[in-house]
């Protein structure tokens, strides 16, 4: 298949583009970031938000290699509490965190 030549826009496009991003600006509306090949550029936030507690359990318990029925034993709950736990239904007490920091290997406070 045969590529049609775009040719590349010139100085006035570019002026007359910069003028435009200017006036919606100040007319508070609001332009998304965009690459060359127009896609639209998202926040780092956005694209890459905080993991959840819940989220920094269920990675700790599969790099630990463990299931959910053998943590929730190492712990002393049962296993559908774990479950609700990696969902975000359950919080997390700080107690239980502390508990599964020991079980897991890692911080409790991560999973606060």
């Amino acid at each position: 298949m045969i590529k049609p030549k775009t040719k590349k826009p010139g100085k006035d496009t570019e002026d007359i583009a910069d003028a435009l991003k200017q006036f919606m600006r100040l007319a508070q509306y609001e332009i998304p970031e965009v690459n060359e090949d127009s896609d639209e550029l998202l926040p780092f936030d956005e694209t890459f938000p905080e993991p959840t507690p819940a989220q920094l359990l269920r990675g700790a318990r599969t790099r630990e290699n463990m299931t959910q029925a053998e943590l929730a034993t190492a712990v002393g709950i049962h296993r559908n509490s774990i479950s609700e736990m990696e969902r975000g239904v359950r919080n997390i007490s700080v107690d239980m965190a502390k508990r599964l920091g020991e079980v897991l290997n890692t911080s409790y406070k991560r999973f606060l």
